[in-house]
């Protein structure tokens, strides 16, 4: 039997996602039309997703999924501690240099073989120090982890081969008053998510199948959507539309 390659350990994604979270909105897309809606995704996970206004003091966050890390950065410039987890070692490795020195190299891929050589930086005013990243499984978190006043997972959801494992674990890490935000295209793979596991009756409507998920623990405070753009080559980008949903845990 054949091993299957996790491609979120490819080189060439891991320069993807590096330019995708951190290079500036010129070196993503520099055209004047269409896209620049969706850029800065990480980012506006955190400012868009959360209300940040109703964070404790020193709030305590965790971003499942958090690739190469900059909706974790993002999350230190209003949280006292951030646990950034992806299951990718080679994003995670990534992530603690990002979060060890500040800045990165990455490469641009333009046309054919033509590459352009980058150096991406976290902002200097956000205190690096309050993050960490692990490598983890969302679905099979450490027992230790503790809970938390806000969790992000963004774009995570229909890359799990058991989305029902993860989110029946999140009101035991989710503390009562606690924000929840994802994102998800709902993008249905077998090569990642088992037909019987996705959700909404077969993916015949997914998000009322992540609510049927959720409540009665979280109540629902807003849906909206949310455009990303992870760009392949110079002429060519994936627009995607991810459902963003915040949801608020109950006292319960």
């Amino acid at each position: 039997m054949n091993k299957v390659i996790n491609p979120y350990e490819s080189d060439e994604l891991l320069q993807q996602y590096l330019v995708f979270h951190y290079a500036t909105a010129a070196e993503q897309f520099p055209y004047a039309f269409g896209g620049a809606d969706a850029l800065d995704f990480p980012k506006r996970c955190v400012v868009e997703g959360l209300n940040l206004g109703q964070l404790p003091e020193d709030a305590r966050a965790l971003d499942l999924g958090c690739a190469v890390g900059r909706s974790s950065l993002e999350l230190a410039r209003h949280c006292g501690e951030v646990v950034g987890i992806d299951y990718s070692q080679a994003f995670i490795d990534a992530a603690q240099r990002m979060a060890a020195s500040g800045r990165h190299p990455a490469t641009r891929l333009d046309e054919g073989s033509a590459t352009t050589a980058l150096e991406v930086s976290v902002d200097p005013a956000i205190d690096r120090s309050r993050v960490t990243f692990e490598q983890g499984d969302a679905q099979h978190l450490r027992d230790d982890i503790g809970r938390f006043d806000c969790i992000i997972a963004c774009n995570l959801l229909c890359r799990l081969p058991e989305p029902l494992r993860l989110l029946r674990r999140l009101p035991n890490l989710l503390k009562p008053g606690g924000q929840l935000f994802i994102t998800t295209p709902f993008s249905w793979l077998e090569a990642y998510t088992p037909a019987a596991n996705w959700l909404g009756d077969g993916a015949n409507d997914s998000f009322t199948g992540l609510r049927a998920a959720l409540e009665p623990q979280f109540a629902l405070e807003a849906r909206w959507n949310m455009p990303f753009l992870i760009r392949e080559h110079a002429r060519k980008f994936q627009y995607s539309i991810a459902q963003a949903s915040r949801w608020v845990r109950g006292d319960g």
